[in-house]
C-alpha cells in the first residue's frame, strides 16, 4: 500500500528522463499514483512518449493558451474523471533575457515569463477549478527556485517570475482551501537539467549548490519527487501555502 493509492494526478512539464517532473511522477507511481501527464506541443510530445509508452496518458497542453488548458482539462475529465492533484512543473524565459544585467530585460520577454512560469499556475488552477475537475480533498504543487529570493548570476527575469509564482502560491492556497484543495511549492535545489542548461555559467552555478549542501551532495530527483509524493498525499493536508525547501540545506547559507 502506497500513500497515494488510488489517487490520479496530472503531472504538467515533464521534458525528458532529467526533468525535475518525470522525477516527481515517478515517485509518486511508486507510492500508488496513476500519472496523467500533459505535453506542450507534438515536438514535445515526440520526447515525453519515450518515457510514457500509453499514449492515453499524454494530453496535449499549452499553458499560454486558456482554451488548450480547457480542452485538456474536459478530456482529462471525461477520460479519467475528477483527479486528486496537479503538478505545475512549468517555466519559460528567453536565454538572452537570462544572461548578462537585468537592465537588459525587454518588455515583451519579461511578460513572456511572467505569462508562462507564473500566470500559468492561476490559469492551471482557475480552469481545474471551473471544471469541478479536482477531488476534495486534493493537492496543487509548483516548482520553485532560491532564485526567488536572491539574485542568481544568470537567472534574472526567471527569478523575478518565480517570486511572482510563489506570491500565486500563498493566494491560491487562500483562495482555494474552502473547496478542499491546498497548494503549495517545492523549491527544489540546482540540478543538472534541461532548464537549468540555460542558465549562464550553470557549470558554476550546480558546483557552488553542491558545495553548499549540508552534505556536500547534490539533491537527488528521487529526494525531490518523495516530498512531491509527500504533499500529494493526505499526510501533508495540514500543510497549506508554504514553500518547502528540498535543496539539502543550500537556502540556509
Amino acid at each position: 500500500m502506497g500513500i497515494l493509492d488510488q489517487k490520479k494526478i496530472i503531472v504538467m512539464g515533464v521534458a525528458n528522463r532529467r526533468s525535475i517532473a518525470w522525477g516527481c511522477a515517478q515517485e509518486m507511481a511508486k507510492q500508488g499514483a496513476e500519472i496523467i501527464y500533459t505535453y506542450q506541443n507534438e515536438r514535445m510530445k515526440k520526447s515525453v512518449s519515450r518515457l510514457v509508452n500509453d499514449d492515453d496518458y499524454l494530453i496535449e497542453c499549452d499553458v499560454s493558451s486558456d482554451d488548450s488548458i480547457s480542452t485538456a482539462f474536459q478530456k482529462i475529465k471525461s477520460d479519467f474523471g475528477k483527479v486528486d492533484g496537479i503538478v505545475h512543473a512549468i517555466a519559460f524565459a528567453k536565454k538572452e533575457e537570462l544572461n548578462g544585467s537585468i537592465l537588459s530585460t525587454t518588455r515583451a520577454g519579461y511578460a513572456l515569463a511572467q505569462d508562462v512560469s507564473a500566470y500559468s499556475l492561476l490559469a492551471v488552477a482557475k480552469c481545474a477549478h471551473d471544471l469541478d475537475l479536482l477531488n476534495d480533498p486534493a493537492s496543487i504543487v509548483t516548482l520553485t527556485y532560491f532564485g526567488s529570493e536572491r539574485a542568481i548570476p544568470g537567472y534574472n527575469v526567471m527569478g523575478v517570475a518565480k517570486a511572482a509564482l510563489e506570491a500565486n502560491v500563498r493566494y491560491l492556497a487562500r483562495d482555494m482551501g474552502e473547496y478542499g484543495v491546498r497548494v503549495n511549492a517545492i523549491s527544489a535545489g540546482a540540478m543538472k537539467t534541461l532548464a537549468v542548461t540555460g542558465i549562464g555559467g550553470h557549470s558554476n552555478l550546480l558546483k557552488i549548490s553542491k558545495e553548499r549542501t549540508v552534505d556536500n551532495q547534490s539533491v537527488t530527483l528521487e529526494e525531490i519527487g518523495d516530498a512531491c509524493a509527500f504533499l500529494m498525499s493526505n499526510l501533508s493536508t495540514g500543510v497549506v501555502g508554504d514553500i518547502i525547501y528540498v535543496d539539502k540545506g543550500v537556502h540556509l547559507i
